[in-house]
């Protein structure tokens, strides 16, 4: 569990700031996401995601339980770009920056309201519902362009050769 902790504690911190939830919420929520990776970990399939992917998931599903359990309104905040490990990212850091970099570049390629409607969900940790509020897109809508975006970043993602195309339009070194 400790290394759990160690290799995970700065994605599911990074992913509970993003919420807006007051600082003693957090914590007791990051403790709950850990709590879970605990009980829970024997459900992680490497066939299925990546452990960091399985992590993100349950901290994404547990820190949205929170937030309604609060009724809190959502945050108006400016969204990141593209997330960032740090200045020097090394080993396994650098692999999850080199694939946030690349899924990133694949977010670009999509429409800006698949763009938009993914981002709240996926770096605010939005439901469908707070993205409608927030937006003024209906409900129906939302839920088309994210999973329409979802399904076009899984076909670009899952094509080595829409990788380095996109890869190469995008500037990379």
């Amino acid at each position: 569990m400790q290394e759990c902790i160690a290799r995970f504690s700065g994605l599911v911190w990074s992913l509970a700031r993003r919420t807006g939830l007051p600082d003693a919420e957090m914590e007791d929520a990051v403790h709950e996401i850990f709590t879970e990776l605990w009980q829970h970990g024997h459900k992680y399939d490497p066939s299925i995601a990546s452990e960091a992917a399985f992590v993100a998931v349950i901290a994404r599903r547990r820190l949205i339980d929170r937030r309604r359990k609060l009724g809190r309104q959502p945050l108006k905040q400016e969204l990141p770009e593209f997330l960032s490990t740090g200045d020097s990212p090394t080993g396994r850091a650098k692999e999850i920056s080199e694939d946030a970099a690349v899924a990133a570049m694949a977010l670009a390629t999509l429409s800006a309201d698949q763009q938009r409607v993914l981002r709240l969900s996926v770096y605010e940790g939005l439901s469908h519902e707070l993205i409608s509020r927030a937006t003024g897109l209906p409900l129906g809508t939302v839920k088309t362009h994210a999973r329409r975006g979802l399904i076009r970043l899984r076909e670009i993602l899952a094509d080595p050769a829409k990788i380095a195309s996109i890869a190469q339009a995008g500037g990379s070194d």
